[in-house]
Order: C-alpha cells, then structure tokens, then sequence
C-alpha cells in the first residue's frame, strides 16, 4: 500500500519544456512514473519525448487532464506565476497539485490557501522535494516519482516519511534502504511557513495505511506543526514513530534555510519540540546520521 499516489497514478508536469521540468520529467519517467502529459502555455501540440516515451504537451492543466485521465500535476514554474499554476489544477479538480517551485511570495501562499478551502484539490509543497511511492520492482524502477527526488534511493517496503527537508528526506530513505528497510511513501512538504500539506496531515494517512508499519518524521526550527503533529500522535498513534529536528544550534531570529525555519517570539524552537515528540512516546534522534538506527530501535528491530 501507499499514500496519496500508486505506481498507477496519472501525473502531468506543468513546466515541462523549462530546464528544471523536462529533467526531472525524464527521470520519473525513468523511474517508471505514469507521465501521461506535460503543460506548457502557447506550446500545446508539441511532444516531449525521451527513450521512446512520447508525452504530448498542453496549453492548459484543464486540457491535459481532460484528454489523458492525470490526476496529479508536478508544477515546475517560475515564482512569479507558480501560484496561478496550482490554482488552474484546483478549477481543473485534480486531485493532488506537488508544487516544486521555491521562492513563492508567502502572500501569493496566503491567497492559494484561502482560495483552496473546501475544493477537492490537495496541494504538497510549495519549496518541496514532492513524493516517491516505490514501485514492485527493484529500487530504481516501477514506482511513482513526483518531484526531485533521487529515485534509486528508494525501496519498496513498510516505514512511512514525511519531512518538511528535501536533503534529510534523502538521508532518511538512504539509511532505510541501505539496511534493508523498504518505504511505503516518501512525502516532502517543503519548508514554506504556508503549505498545503501539514506533517499531522501526512501522519494521519500514515496512521491509516495498513501497510505503513512505522514511521520516520522530519522537522525543523519554526512554527508548530510538529508538536501539533506529536499531540495528535500521543492519543492515536500505536505505531513506532522516530523523529528529527534540525536547526538545534540556530540562532533566534535568524532564518535558517528554509523560509520557515525561524525561531521568533520565543517559538518554534528546536529543544520545545523535542520535548513535545519525547512526552508524546516518539523517539528522537540526535543526530542525523542515527535517523534510521533510532527508528529501528524503537521498533524493535534492531
């Protein structure tokens, strides 16, 4: 099982002939990802093709999801008009919009957000690596790639993650793989302090896959996502949880990387949600480089 996407899902890449888009649509399709589509305005008609994949190229999401079933669009487009590219997936009714793009102005966010409430569409990102579901082959072919990720990292089996880091997400699925702990589904949520997509949001599908046996979650400085997330997880959650916050030795006040990684009015600080992850049962890791170690401990499996 999985969550949010399958090896069968339907993707179309907004942004496909940029740089940036059609080398990341080469590599899902390497991956073996089922890239029906690519949407670039004023370029409808066209082809991309690569390896003897040929994905016909639309002027708009609408269009493309219409002429070839996609239910889920990878949007690789420039800040300035990345807000208007995920809200033509929300008038489109697709189901899942994997907004890649970094630098989106946190009010075009604001106005994205309002603008979603109580449509179909979920939205993963923005500023994220997106998603690997591993397929049923080996650990480089037959799954879904959405995103940035390097799929040969990947392997298919039972512990779930979510990380709002794209390069500890990495981290995390590399130790798993190289152990020979396979994962169910990889999601990035970026590091935006406006997202679609919470950790608890990710966590509750975790919680409800019966094939996600454990659980691997990524946090930073900013906010309080992860300790909503460790709240919930205390009274509903029976499955081993590990978790990692980065940004311990972060100054107050100063950014961190990602634009929601800042520690400001005295929250959002690394040592508060540690604790919150400890009281709630969820094991931490001190370091990055004992994410996997401390989760299959925790599990018992080590």
């Amino acid at each position: 099982m999985s969550i949010l996407v399958t090896p069968q899902t339907r993707l179309l890449v907004q942004g496909i002939t940029g740089d940036f888009g059609s080398r990341h649509a080469k590599l899902s399709l390497e991956y073996g990802t089922q890239l029906v589509a690519g949407v670039t305005p004023g370029k409808g008609g066209q082809t991309f093709a690569h390896n003897g994949f040929k994905v016909p190229i639309f002027d708009t999401v609408q269009e493309a999801a219409r002429a070839t079933g996609a239910t889920v669009s990878a949007i690789f487009v420039p800040p300035p008009f990345a807000a208007d590219a995920i809200l033509e997936c929300v008038d489109a009714g697709l189901e899942l919009a994997v907004a890649i793009t970094e630098g989106i102005p946190v009010s075009d966010m604001v106005k994205v957000k309002a603008a979603m409430q109580g449509k179909k569409t979920r939205l993963i990102g923005p500023n994220c690596p997106g998603l690997v579901t591993p397929g049923t082959g080996d650990k480089s072919h037959g799954g879904c790639r959405i995103g940035i990720a390097p799929g040969y990292i990947h392997l298919k089996g039972h512990v779930g993650v979510v990380s709002r880091s794209g390069t500890l997400t990495y981290e995390a699925v590399w130790q798993l793989t190289t152990r020979g702990f396979g994962q169910s589904t990889c999601v990035g949520i970026g590091g935006d302090p406006v997202n679609g997509t919470s950790h608890l949001d990710v966590l509750k599908m975790f919680n409800d896959d019966p094939e996600t046996e454990a659980i691997i979650m990524i946090g930073e400085i900013g906010g309080d996502k992860e300790e909503e997330a460790a709240g919930w997880a205390k009274d509903h959650v029976k499955k081993p949880i590990a978790a990692f916050i980065a940004g311990a030795t972060a100054p107050p006040g100063r950014r961190m990387g990602h634009a929601g990684a800042i520690v400001s009015g005295g929250k959002g600080t690394a040592q508060g949600k540690i604790e919150a992850l400890k009281a709630a049962g969820i094991a931490v890791a001190p370091t990055p480089a004992v994410m996997a170690e401390t989760l299959l401990k925790h599990w018992g499996k080590l």
